[in-house]
């Protein structure tokens, strides 16, 4: 089984509708990150990340602000070939950006994956514990994302590759009417060498789709990945 150029270009166009379509209640992001994978033993590893978030729109306007700094460690252990879990914490600056709480983050994961042709299918579960001053918020997430080479059946250094995810979301906290938001991302990635991948991407979330007035974000996305 192979995957023409027409099918992964289809990807993206619908994803293009979507964000298109979706013009009201507008922000827009550029969030670059580098990421390092880190593996103790066959079955253990380290994932470090920093992220950064900055404005392009708000309220309308054009703009590059920073919006806030994470930093982001995951330990992972692989349980089975294609399942496995892990606790992640996250710390969010964002005081010293604009006028709003700094973020403690928990999280709890269990990934599953299968390869029956070409493309990979992964199946994400996470639950987070968001914390700050004023509150903390339960998160409950479901992932599901595909992966596949642009070239051939296989991925060979200095080629492209193409991941695409949807996301369902549910946050809930105490005195707080539930939150629903979904995401919809695609990215085009290269694998550099052996050891390095460069992802270019977008992402839409609906974010509180439920409610009255609900948010539509788009994010550009730039990613380096690393593994030592």
């Amino acid at each position: 089984m192979t995957i023409s150029s027409t099918k992964w270009l289809s990807l993206f166009f619908f994803f293009g509708l979507a964000v298109v379509s979706a013009q009201d209640n507008l922000t827009g992001y550029w969030q670059p990150q580098f990421a390092i994978n880190y593996d103790v033993t066959p079955l253990y590893s380290h994932n470090f990340s920093v992220i950064n978030r900055n404005y392009v729109v708000q309220e309308g306007e054009s703009k590059i602000k920073t919006r806030h700094l994470d930093v982001v460690h995951f330990s992972k252990i692989n349980v089975q070939n294609n399942q496995s879990i892990a606790l992640g914490i996250l710390y969010r600056f964002r005081e010293a950006f604009e006028d709003s709480e700094n973020e403690l983050r928990l999280t709890q994961q269990f990934n599953l994956t299968s390869k029956p042709y070409v493309a990979r299918f992964g199946h994400r579960i996470r639950s987070e514990q968001r914390i700050t001053k004023s509150a903390t918020v339960h998160r409950f997430r479901y992932r599901f994302a595909v992966d596949f080479p642009l070239k051939g059946e296989k991925l060979d250094i200095g080629e492209p590759y193409f991941v695409g995810t949807l996301e369902n979301l549910l946050s809930v906290a105490r005195s707080a009417s539930p939150q629903y938001d979904t995401r919809l991302t695609g990215f085009i990635g290269w694998q550099l060498d052996a050891n390095l991948k460069l992802q270019f991407g977008l992402e839409y979330r609906l974010e509180e789709y439920t409610s009255g007035l609900p948010q539509n974000v788009v994010f550009l996305l730039t990613t380096a990945q690393l593994s030592l």
